[in-house]
């Protein structure tokens, strides 16, 4: 089954020449099911790409999926287009009393400041307490997870000496968790950021699971049941180039940066890299939107209260 996104959505002839199935509202609306209700919290920048990775993994699944894009009622970004946030993205105060059966939060490239120091920190936070009673299972990644693990669970993110940045392996510590099934024992991952949570402090909160890991970039995924919640710390859903692309930008504006780690072939920035993170990547969202179906309401007002398995 395709992802449903409007016809008019730049994503929407990307991924459909891609071989992804996508469908338009036109379409949705003669199908006798309910979609899977998904919303992307798109705190970055660059909106159109990063709304379109991660629109190309949750499309991949069989399942309809109904993807709706948001942003903080509080913030106005200043790298997209008024006429594309108009057209494409509700405040989240809009959508504050709906419900959702997953919600994305994506990363945003304000990690050297104190969370409390960010302009919308109040809005966030009540963000994150609202999936607690309006969205079935949330998926924090980069920033956005480790501004939910601190929010619910005090875990403080560091200032790295040397920004993390390339395809670290990541340690498989939980084969069984139904989130890395299909998982092989470790895996390739993207990874560009300035900051880094500490396992031992994951370790000391409570409730908190850690299931993907590396010595050399410290956690990558952990599960927080008690808030059903996902934190990824790095970026399964760049596409081939995006460290390419970071690289080059800071290399043109004179920025100190290392060349990415096990990018390259040879780590030699003249040669095209190689994606080895995409079959995981598929797979992690694949299984996140499968124990999201298994588990959440069919009747969505359900959602927020005690979790039910459909597996039966």
């Amino acid at each position: 089954m395709p992802i449903k996104i409007p016809a008019t959505l730049p994503a929407f002839d990307v991924l459909n020449d891609e071989g992804v199935m996508v469908m338009s509202d036109d379409q949705a609306a003669k199908q006798d099911i309910r979609p899977m209700r998904i919303a992307l919290l798109n705190l970055m920048p660059k909106k159109i790409e990063t709304e379109t990775q991660f629109a190309r993994l949750i499309g991949a699944h069989p399942l309809q999926i109904e993807l709706t894009l948001l942003r903080p009622s509080e913030h106005i970004s200043k790298n997209t287009s008024e006429a594309h946030i108009g057209a494409f993205y509700q405040p989240w105060e809009e959508v504050r009393d709906q419900k959702f059966d997953g919600l994305i939060i994506t990363g945003a490239p304000i990690e050297h400041l104190p969370f409390e120091d960010v302009t919308y920190w109040n809005e966030i936070s009540q963000i994150f307490d609202w999936t607690q009673t309006n969205v079935h299972s949330t998926f924090g990644v980069c920033w956005g997870g480790m501004a939910m693990i601190y929010h619910f669970h005090g875990v403080k993110k560091h200032i790295l000496d040397a920004k993390a940045f390339g395809c670290f392996p990541q340690k498989n510590l939980a084969p069984a968790s139904p989130y890395l099934r299909g998982f092989s024992d470790s895996c390739v991952v993207p990874v560009s950021r300035w900051t880094e949570m500490k396992q031992d402090e994951v370790d000391s909160a409570s409730g908190l699971k850690t299931l993907l890991g590396s010595d050399e970039t410290g956690p990558c995924l952990i599960e927080d049941k008690e808030h059903r919640a996902l934190y990824i710390f790095n970026h399964f859903e760049y596409d081939d180039l995006t460290l390419k692309g970071e690289y080059d930008r800071d290399i043109a504006k004179g920025a100190p940066i290392n060349v990415p780690m096990n990018y390259y072939p040879d780590d030699d920035p003249t040669r095209m890299p190689e994606n080895r993170w995409r079959s995981h990547a598929h797979l992690l969202y694949a299984n996140w939107i499968s124990e999201m179906y298994l588990t959440t309401p069919f009747d969505m007002s359900e959602i927020g209260q005690a979790v039910k398995d459909r597996r039966a």
